[in-house]
């Protein structure tokens, strides 16, 4: 079992330290900035064995240069960007599979566009590294794909199987459940883990890791599907919609203008 734990960066995002407990060499997941890493890895003593990169956006790679200076590692990251992320070493897409011997699991990638043109996600049993694709109760703006490639990219992750860990790149919860509720005001599920939400925050703990079980049941852009938020995407767009692309459009730009 992987030992998870999230460093606080910049306004609102989370690098991830991925270690296996009976290991002292760990995977940083999108180093937005250094500073949070040299401090916690010269605070518990330990090595870096890898880089994971999502995709380009400066707050997912921003501190690795500082970091590559004082903890020299492969660097691992989408092949579609590599020529936005000169650090990259290996270069990787959908369908590839590699391993970390240090943390003794393999990552499978898998391709999720749509906030970035070449986003990747990782996975390993029971842990889905999702980058500015998915968080708990939402996903990220569509800056340089399409509504219809996004939905796509969330139709793979939503089909991982349902105890999968989701470990998104910003703490944006409450907002983000503050929305689900505006399109499902009478979901029980979604006022339950606003409760338990707010609870963590209150006393500064993160709210990641969310479950896929949970994101199903709570997480508007993972529900396109649904009778409840078809019909609120139908009042919102004032129309029949029965494309999942659309109605998932339909569904991010309100959340946009929210």
């Amino acid at each position: 079992m992987l030992e998870i734990t999230a460093l606080p960066a910049l306004s609102d995002n989370y690098i991830w330290v991925v270690k296996n407990p009976g290991q002292n060499t760990v995977a940083i997941v999108d180093p937005g900035e250094a500073a949070p890493v040299q401090q916690y890895v010269a605070e518990h003593g330990l090595a870096v064995g890898a880089y994971l990169i999502t995709h380009h956006h400066g707050d997912h790679v921003g501190g690795l240069d500082a970091l590559l200076a004082e903890h020299p590692a492969p660097v691992y990251g989408p092949r579609a960007e590599a020529d936005r992320i000169a650090q990259i070493t290996d270069a990787l897409a959908g369908g590839d599979r590699f391993h970390l011997e240090f943390l003794g699991v393999d990552f499978d990638v898998i391709d999720v566009p749509g906030h970035t043109l070449g986003h990747i996600a990782y996975v390993s049993p029971g842990v889905l590294l999702a980058g500015d694709a998915l968080f708990r109760g939402g996903c990220g703006r569509v800056f340089e794909g399409t509504h219809a490639q996004m939905q796509a990219s969330l139709a793979r992750l939503r089909d991982l199987p349902e105890a999968t860990e989701v470990y998104g790149g910003h703490e944006y919860t409450q907002k983000n459940l503050a929305f689900a509720q505006t399109v499902e005001p009478d979901s029980q599920a979604i006022a339950t883990v606003i409760r338990e939400v707010d609870q963590l925050r209150a006393n500064g703990q993160p709210t990641l890791p969310g479950t896929l079980a949970e994101e199903r049941e709570i997480n508007p852009f993972l529900r396109w599907d649904q009778p409840e938020v078809i019909a609120a995407a139908e009042r919102r767009a004032g129309r029949s919609l029965t494309d999942a692309g659309e109605i998932f459009a339909i569904l991010r730009e309100w959340k946009n203008a929210s």
